[in-house]
């Protein structure tokens, strides 16, 4: 399965390694699981994941924080953006994860704010299901 990941489930996976968000990361890491990221979604992943409130809520250094994100791109399959979607969602921050996922053909956009996707999976041809689900 191919996915994309919406900045919440970086976040928890981040701040909770026991979590079913570090969980689809290790399926990741495990190769069962193809994650797609685009160079916009890569840089948002490390805005946020260097905040000093999750750095500080998940008991790490910032170091680690860099790590984590380094890690996660590496383990991406990159996608190209040839073109862009926007707007389609009501909230302007989940159009670089809709883009990746619409030109890396993902099968699923995974999200805990299932409502901030309404409509993408008939318009797209795209799942919008939480790291539950997927599990």
């Amino acid at each position: 399965m191919r996915i994309v990941l919406d900045t919440n489930v970086v976040v928890a996976a981040l701040r909770s390694p026991s979590g079913a968000s570090a969980a689809l990361i290790r399926q990741v890491r495990a190769g069962k699981v193809q994650m797609l990221m685009s160079v916009p979604l890569a840089l948002e992943y490390e805005a946020i994941c260097k905040r000093a409130e999750h750095i500080l809520a998940a008991g790490i250094s910032a170091q680690d924080a860099n790590v984590f994100v380094t890690a996660l791109v590496a383990m991406a399959e990159p996608v190209s953006l040839f073109y862009l979607w926007r707007p389609q969602l009501r909230d302007p921050d989940d159009e670089m994860v809709l883009e990746a996922a619409v030109n890396g053909q993902a099968d699923a956009i995974v999200t805990f704010n299932l409502k901030d996707y309404i409509d993408v999976s008939q318009r797209f041809n795209v799942q919008v299901l939480t790291p539950q689900e997927i599990l």
